[in-house]
């Protein structure tokens, strides 16, 4: 989909240069945002290296686990489908902490691996568990207390003031999450969003049958 995007800006682009006469611009402003591109890719690489490193070390210390420990009452209220111990959980609460840190590279192959655990416990294998959507939906709404990709973003294009946005992201996080939870509860407990039977069709495919 982001491809077919990406492709229409440009076609879009294109044409709109074509029609105007002005060609010219549009593959000067193509060349000059993809240097803009590589510089703020290079500047990020210093502040990302920095905070994976902290990441590393926290590790290492033992905060994430402590992180883990903290947040093991709150995630076992919120997934309850989960069984104690499972990997699933801590893989969850790895990708949380990453993000609450700001380390969105970091958060993505723990994210995965949550995912592939979550999709173990599944009965109904192609159809997402209530434990599933509710991963999702925190993880895309995580608490960020340091945005820490965003700042390396606001250092590479010379902000003056690079961690002035730090307030409004944590409120902005924390609405987006509580609301996100609060959603993902209430539409659990909708019959049109429960699944009582996953039956094989006559061609192979799944069906599923609303309660």
């Amino acid at each position: 989909m982001m491809n077919i995007i990406w492709l229409v800006l440009l076609v879009v682009g294109v044409i709109v240069g074509v029609v105007k006469g002005d060609v010219q611009t549009v593959t000067d402003a193509v060349i000059n945002y993809a240097n803009t591109a590589v510089e703020i890719a290079m500047g990020l690489i210093g502040i990302m290296t920095l905070w994976l490193g902290i990441m590393a070390i926290a590790e290492k210390a033992g905060l994430i686990n402590l992180i883990g420990k903290a947040l093991n009452p709150i995630m076992k209220r919120l997934f309850r489908d989960i069984p104690e111990g499972h990997p699933a959980m801590g893989a969850i609460i790895m990708n949380l902490a990453a993000n609450v840190l700001g380390l969105g590279n970091a958060a993505t192959p723990l994210g995965l691996k949550a995912m592939i655990e979550l999709e173990k416990l599944n009965k109904h294998k192609g159809v997402a568990t209530d434990a599933e959507v509710m991963f999702l939906a925190i993880n895309t709404s995580s608490v960020t207390l340091i945005p820490s990709t965003i700042i390396g973003l606001r250092v590479a294009a010379g902000s003056q003031n690079p961690t002035e946005v730090i307030g409004p992201i944590i409120l902005a996080t924390t609405i987006s999450t509580v609301s996100a939870v609060i959603l993902c509860k209430l539409f659990a407990k909708m019959k049109r969003y429960r699944i009582e039977n996953v039956v094989n069709g006559i061609d192979g495919n799944a069906e599923v049958e609303d309660i």
